[in-house]
């Protein structure tokens, strides 16, 4: 029978690099800073990672095909090397081939690392195959604001949210983001924004405006992940830091090929959410999570996902939103160190950089948006379009927590 990963997998150090326009940089250079940053916590040698896991989503930008590049910019001694992809939940997905080959007792010290350039491309956008990349058709008729659009009508429509509650919420989700990020020096916007802003920004797709999307990055993450004994033995008064579960789920193509699915929600976060919280033994998420990162690709992604999650219950997270639930102030932060709205989307880290956030928080670092107390935080990382994605997500927390 199968018993999860909790408290098998200690978090030994992590890293992330500065995220934002990092045209002096490559992705090498990305890497080896939240690299260094990672091996500075952890206290090890380079010589005593056994393992590495590299997520990154568009090879054609960034490393190629293969984790070669990793094992070369960083000077790994000749180890297995694994280079991941899974859309948008590519820097979950190496955290989690990482955190399984541990908790399996292939390896001891092990290491999981996101990259993505995509400014270079000369694109606003993710860049699909038709814009940025090369000239093959692939989904031509798709955009990220349309299909995230549909979603916001059709919870709007289940209901009976009014289109002005609707709009509100939303420019608050982004307003609580923009002054969090605000206090993020790693952040890639830190400007603050009112909900007038907001409410009067050029529409991107109705109703979504242009603070209610998030925009593309350059940036990377890194955890070194090991047993919690080895993490005991290697830092002994360290705060110790464990996975208590990683879980995807990938839609079966349900939600776009028949009527069972209302439109209004995201399936496979409600599944993966589901599988975590059994894994980690959580019964009520909303008073046991301190602490969430979300896939706040657009505001009202994030929305949708507190119900989802159970954080809100149906129907009613746009109460929760405009009472302040989850502001950094409030019952559960959310996207404490700005989110996407701040950081951008560089697609191989992102999944990193939430798990970044829970574990600087549980240390203490956090400085200015550093919360009373964290004990369990969640990341839930999402990729592809509402009726047809991934949905990756993480809890942390506190050994024995």
């Amino acid at each position: 029978m199968a018993e999860g990963i909790r408290d098998k997998v200690a978090i030994l150090g992590m890293g992330c690099s500065r995220f934002g326009e990092r045209w002096d940089s490559g992705p090498e250079d990305l890497m080896l800073e939240a690299f260094n940053e990672a091996m500075a916590d952890a206290g090890i040698e380079v010589a005593q990672i056994e393992a590495a896991w590299l997520g990154v989503c568009l090879e054609e930008n960034n490393v190629g095909k293969t984790a070669g590049p990793l094992a070369q910019a960083l000077r790994l001694p000749r180890i297995a090397a694994t280079r991941v992809e899974n859309a948008c939940a590519t820097g979950t997905e190496a955290l989690r081939g990482a955190a399984y080959a541990v908790a399996a007792g292939a390896y001891d010290i092990v290491l999981a690392l996101g990259v993505e350039k995509l400014k270079d491309t000369g694109y606003g956008g993710l860049p699909v195959r038709t814009r940025g990349v090369s000239n093959d058709l692939w989904l031509p008729n798709a955009t990220a604001p349309g299909a995230f659009a549909q979603l916001a009508a059709a919870y709007a429509a289940k209901h009976g949210v009014d289109k002005r509650e609707l709009k509100r919420a939303m420019a608050h989700i982004s307003v609580k983001s923009h002054a969090n990020g605000a206090l993020n020096p790693k952040a890639h916007l830190r400007n603050r924004i009112t909900e007038d802003d907001v409410l009067k920004a050029p529409m991107i797709a109705e109703p979504l405006g242009l603070f209610d999307c998030c925009g593309v990055s350059d940036g990377a993450a890194c955890a070194i992940l090991t047993t919690p004994a080895i993490a005991r033995r290697l830092r002994p008064d360290a705060e110790l830091v464990s996975i208590k579960a990683v879980e995807i789920s990938v839609s079966n193509g349900e939600e776009s090929a028949f009527n069972n699915w209302d439109g209004a929600h995201i399936a496979t976060a409600r599944t993966a959410g589901e599988r975590a919280y059994r894994s980690a033994g959580i019964t009520a998420p909303r008073e046991q999570i301190h602490l969430a990162e979300v896939h706040d690709c657009f505001s009202i992604t994030e929305a949708v996902l507190m119900e989802d999650l159970g954080f809100s219950a149906p129907g009613r997270v746009i109460h929760d939103v405009l009472d302040g639930v989850f502001d950094l102030n409030g019952k559960l932060p959310v996207q404490a160190d700005g989110g996407l709205k701040c950081f951008g989307h560089p697609v191989g880290a992102s999944g990193l950089r939430m798990v970044y956030e829970i574990y600087q928080q549980i240390h203490g670092r956090a400085g200015e948006r550093q919360l009373k107390r964290v004990d369990l935080g969640l990341t839930q990382n999402l990729g592809g379009h509402p009726h047809q994605n991934v949905s990756a997500v993480a809890i942390v927390g506190r050994h024995g927590a």
